[in-house]
């Protein structure tokens, strides 16, 4: 049987999990939510005009984004602000390498080398929940002093339901150079130990069509760029937190993740523009990694 294969059942086998935890039906929940009011309280109109956001920094043992390795042996700084209202979000986002791969086994200082900023509304008809957005990525070099990358720019569309694994769909269109569709499919679990802490099980699986083989291509049983446009399954991802909340505002949150391909086309792919290895073909296409994420809401 394929490397992938036994992935996807792995995969498979971690929601069934989930899906056996202890948890009130559905039915039970409805029992248990008072009778919705024909008119809004006032408490709960101050409450949806009120400002919240939430300031906080991941510390990890990688970066990886959609399956990609985007550092190596190194640990990476992610700080983040957030302020929503009424439905719109904001945010920022980056990435600081605090020490800088090179394939010259150079030595480098720390790097910023990425700043993102997501604008997204999202409103609630009942049980589901529907979003739209956009994303500008800034995109520096990945060591100091060196070619800035192309920034890139996304839109995106989400449809999410509140019941059980709280499955969500998330469509990410480029509009910039990297030509390309994502589609990415997530489920999560949250147990909830006590009133301090909790335990949360996610999975993501994704399936990305390339509309550009020239910015985005398939690539080959070496690992090398070919021709033709990517259209396969691409990243899975399981992850494991655990929130702890230090306070009513603070937040604790260690975290480990595992990275696969979905596909031998998505394994070649992470092979291919991945960093560890002397050739592209002894390169990683799964990562495990981790760390800890420190949040302030308000």
């Amino acid at each position: 049987m394929k490397d992938y294969m036994k992935k996807m059942i792995t995969a498979v086998l971690f929601l069934l999990i989930i899906a056996t935890l202890p948890t009130m039906t559905w039915a039970e929940v409805e029992e248990q939510k008072p009778a919705v009011p024909e008119q809004k309280t006032v408490e709960q109109k101050q409450e949806e005009d009120k400002v919240t956001g939430e300031v906080a920094a991941s510390i990890l043992s990688a970066y990886i984004w959609r399956g990609q390795e985007l550092s190596r042996d190194s640990v990476v700084i992610q700080p983040s602000a957030t302020v929503s209202y009424r439905g719109f979000t904001a945010n920022i986002w980056g990435n600081l390498d605090t020490d800088p791969y090179s394939v010259t086994d150079g030595e480098y200082s720390s790097n910023y080398t990425e700043t993102d900023v997501t604008l997204s509304y999202t409103h609630k008809f009942g049980i589901v929940s529907a979003g739209a957005g956009y994303i500008y990525y800034g995109l520096a070099a990945a060591t100091p002093g060196g070619t800035d990358l192309l920034d890139s720019q996304e839109i995106f569309v989400s449809l999410g339901l509140d019941t059980i694994l709280a499955p969500t769909l998330t469509v990410y269109k480029e509009i910039d150079h990297y030509h390309q569709w994502y589609f990415l499919l997530g489920v999560s679990h949250v147990v909830e130990f006590n009133k301090m802490i909790s335990l949360k099980l996610a999975a993501t699986a994704s399936y990305l069509v390339s509309t550009d083989e020239t910015t985005y291509a398939e690539y080959d049983d070496n690992a090398a760029p070919t021709g033709d446009k990517f259209s396969n399954l691409h990243d899975g991802t399981l992850t494991v937190s655990l929130p702890i909340k230090a306070t009513s505002y603070i937040t604790l949150t260690p975290t480990v993740s595992y990275v696969f391909p979905l596909s031998d086309d998505a394994k070649n792919e992470m092979k291919g523009r991945g960093l560890r290895g002397v050739a592209p073909s002894d390169r990683d296409s799964s990562f495990l990694y981790g760390g800890v994420a420190v949040s302030f809401a308000f």
